[in-house]
């Protein structure tokens, strides 16, 4: 499976940031080992932004899960951006991360991979912090993606930046983001239109699971279309190595 880790110069950033790309293998390997060129020709796989943590970066799920192997088997490509310790906002102290994920990096993908264009093929996932941007790009996005799957994600934002100083720099000191844009609560309760399909897993030992539950109750009370799973775990990655094969088989 191809592994591209590239660096390019961000409008939307203003600065220089990596991202790490696989594409599953869909050309003759008998083919290429008697001199034939490597060409995916008129392929167009389904692609997956796969988003990291708030303490981690874009090499992150390359690392420490088997995520090449996993998309490999369901033939989706994977892209895995850094977005530093953004909360995929455009931050208040620091850069357009939102900007940048949502609309310049899948302008970049499509123009440069043979990727699918089209929403029925294109997704969101992300673990904690990433979980987070995920549902945020499916609430607000809802254009452009046709599902999205959240591992323990830090679903109640405006909940955390109460609790959290760390998210300062992306939303402002002491925030108030209830009923705002980066509210994902406020956005299930305004989003219109047809919304993406929803995937949600937590541990039930995660420090993060009530916030999880509150999310689930609100999504079922208005009727969105969302998958919740739990058991036991930790907001780790042997949690989320081992859900990740359970998002693509949803996918």
């Amino acid at each position: 499976m191809p592994l591209f880790e590239i660096n390019l110069s961000s409008a939307a950033l203003g600065i220089q940031t990596a991202v790490n790309v696989v594409l599953p293998i869909s050309v003759d390997q008998k083919a290429l080992s008697e001199g034939d060129t490597y060409s995916y020709g008129s392929t167009k796989f389904p692609v997956l932004y796969l988003l990291h943590g708030a303490s981690d970066d874009y090499s992150c799920w390359m690392r420490w899960s088997s995520i090449e192997r996993y998309a490999n088997e369901k033939g989706i490509a994977v892209v895995m951006p850094s977005a530093d310790l953004s909360a995929y906002t455009d931050m208040k102290h620091g850069h357009n991360y939102w900007t940048y994920i949502s609309e310049e990096l899948p302008a970049f993908i499509e123009a440069t991979f043979p990727v699918s264009t089209k929403r029925e093929d294109t997704f969101a996932a992300g673990l904690s912090m990433g979980g987070y941007g995920a549902f945020k790009l499916a609430l607000r996005k809802p254009e452009k993606f046709a599902a999205a799957a959240s591992l323990s994600g830090a679903l109640d934002m405006a909940d955390r930046v109460r609790k959290d100083r760390k998210y300062d720099n992306a939303f402002g000191d002491h925030a108030m983001l209830d009923g705002t844009e980066n509210d994902l609560f406020h956005l299930m309760t305004t989003a219109e239109g047809e919304l993406p399909r929803l995937f949600q897993a937590c541990g039930t030992e995660d420090f993060l699971y009530e916030d999880n539950i509150r999310f689930k109750k609100l999504a079922e009370e208005h009727s969105l279309n969302l998958t919740y799973e739990e058991e036991p775990g930790d907001h780790n990655w042997a949690y989320w190595d081992m859900k990740i094969p359970r998002v693509l088989e949803w996918l």
